[in-house]
């Protein structure tokens, strides 16, 4: 508990803020501005980001039913609701700008990286889990699912990181570049509590 409370503080901000974000992306893509492209940066990384997103949606409502630790489910529960509001907010950019929400393009084209081999059991982008994973997530219970947890969640983390780092480099939309710089900001130090939770519990993050 004594670590999380912040976390606490600002997914509830980020919720407060998510009306003001939406609106001024909607004015920078209004009909006065012209709306990124299909194979821009900007779609690229709101599809992908998207993605992203909702697998660590799942693995956090996973683990909430797999342990009984109070710092773990709130963690779980913060990441959970600030990434939930966050995909929602990529998604309803891409319909504000008029894009598909899928494309024929292999993941991280946008980054340069769609010549990528393809993920290995599930893993569609670098930091995503893979299905025997989630699954054996599902299995676990107290101590054990807090570790797998962790692990998966921190190099869930460092992928979503990569991408927003790109996004900041790449992205067109102001509002968009912030948020992506936002996300990066958090999840750097969501992995620094994350490895004391794991320190405590006598394991290391994975390599």
């Amino acid at each position: 508990m004594r670590h999380v409370g912040w976390i606490a503080g600002a997914a509830a901000a980020a919720l407060v803020a998510a009306g003001a974000i939406t609106y001024a992306v909607a004015e920078d893509a209004g009909p006065a501005a012209k709306a990124p492209t299909a194979d821009s940066a900007d779609a690229g990384f709101a599809r992908d980001m998207a993605v992203h997103h909702q697998q660590a949606v799942e693995m956090s409502y996973i683990v909430r039913d797999r342990t009984k630790d109070d710092e773990v489910r709130r963690l779980a529960y913060d990441i959970a609701q600030t990434q939930a509001n966050q995909r929602g907010m990529l998604l309803g950019w891409l319909d504000l700008w008029g894009l598909p929400k899928v494309s024929a393009d292999p993941p991280m084209t946008w980054m340069g990286m769609g010549d990528m081999p393809p993920g290995e059991d599930g893993a569609l982008m670098p930091g995503m889990a893979t299905n025997t994973e989630m699954k054996k997530l599902g299995t676990l219970q107290g101590k054990q699912a807090e570790i797998l947890y962790l692990r998966m969640m921190t190099d869930h983390h460092r992928g979503g990181i990569h991408m927003a780092e790109g996004c900041v480099a790449k992205c067109t939309v102001g509002v968009e570049q912030r948020l992506a710089q936002g996300m990066v900001d958090a999840q750097r130090s969501e992995i620094e509590l994350m490895d004391t939770m794991l320190e405590e519990r006598g394991v290391k993050p994975r390599d």
